[in-house]
C-alpha cells in the first residue's frame, strides 16, 4: 500500500494562512471606522424619581416592650 506524500501539506498550509490574512486585510480596509467623541463633554441629566418629589415620613421603629 503507498504511503501519502505529506511533504507539500506545511507550504498549503503556510499559503492558505496568508491567503487568510490577505483577505481580512482587504475586508478590514473597507470598513469605515468611527472616531470616538472624547472631546466632547456629556452632560449628564438627573431625573428625579417620584419619592425625590414627594415628602414621605419616616417612622422610627417600633419599640419593643420588655
Amino acid at each position: 500500500m503507498p504511503q501519502l506524500d505529506i511533504s507539500p501539506w506545511p507550504m498549503v498550509i503556510l499559503s492558505m494562512i496568508v491567503a487568510l490574512f490577505y483577505f481580512i486585510q482587504l475586508k478590514l480596509l473597507n470598513f469605515t471606522f468611527h472616531n470616538i467623541p472624547s472631546s466632547k463633554t456629556m452632560k449628564t441629566q438627573k431625573h428625579k424619581m417620584i419619592w425625590e418629589l414627594k415628602w414621605t415620613k419616616i417612622y422610627l421603629p417600633l419599640s419593643t416592650y420588655q
